[in-house]
């Protein structure tokens, strides 16, 4: 499977991040964060990027952060994952028929990535995509990752809307969800009830 390395030098906004966060926190990932789950996965779960003080602290997608609380419970309770989530990549909670990506591996300043940085970064959720032999869903967190698996898919004209499924192709479902980010959740944009009916309605529908 196609995945950037750890100096991987394609983004130079994102590279010289890395640099400064690899100086001021010696003890983080800093650094593309892989993937988490295995690869027969039949769903794929994609967010945006990494969280300064999630992802790229820890190097596991959603783990340490605000974002990793809502979707790992909520995960949990769909029997997606197993074990206890203790925020850390060592905790032991483990991934039942699931995957875990970024549009974007590279934490970006503020938690914005480029579009640029997007499109650079598609290479590798594209790969990825192709490499899961089994993979009969995807659930994109928010409008960017929506377009970049669209992007990555080659398929255009499918809009992003909360609770939404769409069949971008024969035999893959696509389930769009507002990202579970503390902004979204704080403003009640997004409830955990809305977060688990999401889930609810992907895995009935979800393709065998």
């Amino acid at each position: 499977m196609l995945v950037p390395g750890p100096d991987c030098p394609l983004c130079p906004r994102l590279c010289a991040f890395r640099v400064e966060n690899r100086a001021r926190f010696v003890d983080w990932h800093n650094a593309p964060v892989p993937s988490f789950g295995d690869e027969s996965a039949r769903l794929l779960i994609v967010g945006l990027a990494p969280g300064l003080r999630g992802a790229n602290r820890t190097g596991r997608p959603f783990t340490g952060d605000h974002a990793g609380e809502l979707l790992f419970a909520t995960l949990l309770v769909h029997g997606l994952a197993a074990g206890s989530y203790g925020r850390a990549a060592d905790d032991g909670l483990r991934l039942v028929g699931c995957r875990i990506s970024n549009a974007v591996r590279c934490v970006p300043p503020v938690n914005r990535p480029t579009a640029e940085e997007v499109r650079t970064c598609g290479r590798f959720l594209a790969d990825e995509i192709t490499q899961l032999p089994q993979l009969s869903a995807v659930l994109a967190l928010g409008r960017v990752a929506h377009d970049a698996v669209l992007t990555a898919l080659g398929v255009r004209g499918i809009a992003f809307a909360h609770g939404a499924l769409h069949t971008p192709r024969p035999g893959l479902l696509l389930a769009d969800s507002y990202h579970c980010s503390r902004q979204n959740t704080n403003t009640g944009r997004l409830t955990p009830t809305m977060f688990d009916a999401v889930f609810g309605e992907l895995c009935a529908r979800m393709p065998a």
